[in-house]
C-alpha cells in the first residue's frame, strides 16, 4: 500500500474498523532501516488484523533525535516502512510526538517499544479510553539505528 496523507489514512481506517478488523497503531523515526525495525514491526502486526505506521517528518525527527538526524528523508522513510510485508500502510506525522495522528485513527491497540514506561506512552489515553490496549514490544538488543550509524563512523 502506498504512503497515506493523513485523511486518506483516517477514511482506510475507519473502512477496515467498518469491516470488523482490528487496527493497530505504532509509530517511530525509522531512519536507517535495520533487523530490529523489522522484527519490531513484525510484531505489532500479529497484534491485530491491519497495521499502520506513523513515520516522523524530518522536523519531528530532529526535534527528537538531534539535529544530524534523519539520515534518510521522510518520503523515502515512509515507502520503505509501507514496502514491508508487515506494514498495512504508512503516514508521516509532523508533529514531536503521534498524539494527534493516534486520536485522528483512534486505533485499537497502541504499540510501543518496551524501552517506553507505560505511563509514559504517548496515545495511551486515547487507546484506553476507547476500551483498546497497549503493547510493549522487546526490542532486538544492539540493534538501534543510532548504534547502526555510531559502527559506521568507527569505520
Amino acid at each position: 500500500m502506498p504512503v497515506l496523507g493523513r485523511g486518506e489514512a483516517s477514511e482506510w481506517v475507519n473502512r477496515l474498523r467498518a469491516a470488523g478488523k482490528t487496527i493497530v497503531f505504532t509509530n517511530g523515526v525509522f531512519d536507517l532501516l535495520h533487523l530490529g525495525h523489522v522484527r519490531y514491526l513484525q510484531e505489532a502486526r500479529r497484534q491485530g488484523d491491519a497495521l499502520i505506521v506513523g513515520v516522523n517528518s524530518d522536523r519531528s525527527a530532529r526535534g527528537n533525535k538531534g539535529i544530524d538526524r534523519p539520515v534518510v528523508p521522510a518520503a523515502e522513510r515512509a515507502e520503505l516502512i509501507a514496502a514491508l510485508e508487515a506494514v498495512d500502510a504508512a503516514v508521516i506525522f509532523d508533529e514531536d510526538t503521534p498524539q494527534e495522528m493516534v486520536a485522528a485513527l483512534e486505533p485499537d491497540i497502541l504499540v510501543k517499544g518496551a524501552d517506553w514506561p507505560a505511563d509514559q506512552i504517548v496515545g495511551r489515553d486515547v487507546v484506553e479510553a476507547r476500551g483498546g490496549r497497549v503493547v510493549r514490544v522487546a526490542l532486538e538488543p544492539g540493534r538501534s539505528t543510532t548504534e547502526l550509524i555510531k559502527r559506521i563512523k568507527e569505520m
